[in-house]
């Protein structure tokens, strides 16, 4: 895949797929608290942008996750379905959800300083911390 190609994909049972219009050939990894105690490690998600279909929408729980972000699952079989952003409706979705997940590439991490030391990637990636992230990303006031 290439920056600005369709991707498409769906959860483990099934019962929801994404079809992304412009999806991004970067996976980056968040170690927030969050992302871990969601997934009981990283999150390894793409950016999708903000034209992103669900088919089986009926199947998608959310959960608003903090102020300015919320975060969506499969009803069935639990499956991570996105991390979005609730101002522009901007998607980070599981890289491992897509059918041609091998053509990503993994070049950037994020709370860098919120990583355990009982895992680490050998990848080459550019980092940011939490401050650094809050600073580029969250509304004024909420970090």
């Amino acid at each position: 895949m290439t920056d600005g190609a369709e991707g498409s994909g769906n959860c483990l049972c099934g019962a929801v797929t994404i079809n992304v219009k412009n999806i991004g050939k970067s996976v980056g990894a968040c170690h927030c608290d969050m992302c871990r105690k969601w997934g009981g490690g990283p999150l390894m998600a793409v950016d999708c942008g903000t034209d992103v279909l669900f088919s089986g929408e009926e199947n998608i729980s959310v959960y608003n996750s903090s102020a300015w972000a919320e975060r969506g699952f499969c009803k069935k079989c639990g499956s991570h379905l996105f991390y979005r952003l609730k101002e522009n409706q901007q998607h980070m979705i599981p890289a491992g959800l897509f059918n041609s997940a091998d053509l990503f590439i993994f070049d950037h991490q994020v709370f860098i300083d919120r990583k355990p030391t009982f895992y680490s990637f050998v990848n080459k990636t550019d980092n940011m911390t939490e401050a650094e992230v809050f600073a580029k990303y969250a509304p004024p006031g909420d970090s």
